[in-house]
Order: C-alpha cells, then sequence, then structure tokens
C-alpha cells in the first residue's frame, strides 16, 4: 500500500464518470450504522435507487460515492455473500459511485484490457472489466463492476484504453446483479488466476487480506 501512497501523492486522474466535476459528488454512508436503511430495508432495487435520488437532490449533488471497508447489510438477500459454508461476506472493498444507469465511465489512468466478464446472478457484478496497469515499476489492476451489457459486447483483451477515454456505460437493474445503478470501483494488486471477476466483499476475518490487496480505491480517484 505504501508504494500506492507514494505513487499516487502527485498524480493527476481523469474524472471517472464522464463530464461530472469532483466537486458534485457527496459522500453517502451505506454501512449498518445508517439507521435509514436499516429501519426501511431497501431490498428492491427501485427503492434503493429511489434512496439514492433523494439524497442527490438534498445534497445538491450528481453522484453519491463511498463504501470502502464499510460493513453493509445490504448483501443479506444474496447467497453469494452468504454460503453456509464459510462466515459472512459483509466488508466492501471497492468504493461505490451511484448515478443513473447508461452514464458514461472512464479510464481514470491508462490500461489494457487484462480480462472481462458476465458475472450472472443477483448480487453480483453482472458485465465487469478488469484492466491492467503498468506505472513506473508498479504493476496492479483496476476493477469496473456493474456495467451495460454493449460495454463487453465487442471488447478484446489487451486493448488499451488512455487516460480520460470512455470506457464503459453503466447497467441498469436487469443486468447488474439486481442493484441501483452505480459503479463498482476497486484496486487490486494481485489478481491470482480470476478471470473478469474479483472479490468486491469480503468476511471480517479475511480483512487484513484484502485490505492490503485492494487499498483504498480513492487513492486513484482522489475524490
Amino acid at each position: 500500500m505504501k508504494n500506492f501512497e507514494m505513487l499516487f501523492n502527485s498524480f493527476e486522474p481523469a474524472p471517472i464518470i464522464n463530464a461530472i466535476d469532483y466537486n458534485k459528488y457527496a459522500k453517502i454512508n451505506l454501512s449498518v450504522s445508517n439507521t435509514e436503511l436499516t429501519e426501511n430495508k431497501l431490498e428492491a432495487a427501485e427503492e434503493f435507487e429511489a434512496y439514492v435520488e433523494d439524497f442527490l437532490e438534498s445534497n445538491n449533488a450528481k453522484v453519491a460515492y463511498g463504501g470502502y471497508l464499510e460493513e453493509r447489510k445490504l448483501y443479506k438477500r444474496s447467497s453469494i455473500f452468504n454460503d453456509s459454508n464459510s462466515s459472512e461476506r459483509n466488508m466492501h472493498i471497492g468504493l461505490d459511485l451511484w448515478i443513473k444507469a447508461g452514464s458514461v465511465i472512464n479510464a481514470p489512468i491508462e490500461g489494457t484490457v487484462h480480462s472481462f466478464k458476465n458475472n450472472i446472478g443477483l448480487g453480483d457484478y453482472g458485465p465487469t472489466i478488469i484492466l491492467e496497469h503498468q506505472i513506473e515499476n508498479l504493476q496492479f489492476y483496476t476493477l469496473y463492476g456493474h456495467l451495460s451489457l454493449e460495454s463487453i459486447a465487442d471488447l478484446k483483451v489487451g486493448k488499451l484504453f488512455k487516460k480520460g477515454e470512455p470506457l464503459a456505460t453503466l447497467g441498469n437493474k436487469d443486468v447488474n446483479g439486481n442493484y441501483a445503478p452505480h459503479l463498482h470501483f476497486q484496486i487490486i494488486n494481485t489478481i491470482e488466476n480470476y478471470w473478469g471477476d474479483y472479490p468486491g466483499v469480503c468476511s471480517k476475518q479475511d480483512l487484513d487480506f484484502y485490505m492490503e490487496n485492494c487499498p483504498n480505491p480513492n487513492l486513484i480517484l482522489n475524490i
């Protein structure tokens, strides 16, 4: 993580959401400490989307962001995160950016396509792109989840995306794992054998490993 902090201290990324300045971003709390979510549940994607839209309007913002290392109840509805043979996965290790479906996602830094996949299933990523980056002597990856099907339709492994170039568009609830539209953005140091997929939520007992392998995405985005 120290390598990332040193490298990105003076780094200037491109805005990740097309044509929206960071002064129009508002930090949102989706953790277990948010009593509004606990009381209202908001399990349906439509209910959650309405909640986000109300939040944006009341904060005079266009993008709601946050969620790195948040403990969330949002994943209880899906067996992907609650396998009876393992510990509950409820710790979010990426950064979410909540905005309308169809919004254009830029590559914040230059990278090539490592892999992509449509991760189908309730609570999963849906269409996902992973970029590979090499900056100075540091190799790492970034993951973009909950995209539109069109984003991966004609994609090829090895394709170069320059900093600030449009990478994808956001999907709706029908393709993105049944969530309110948002981007899941994540840094990955070592990707092992994963292809078009990587855990974006972990259990508390595995948190130390994932904190080391998936440092704070805001080291790149600098929101």
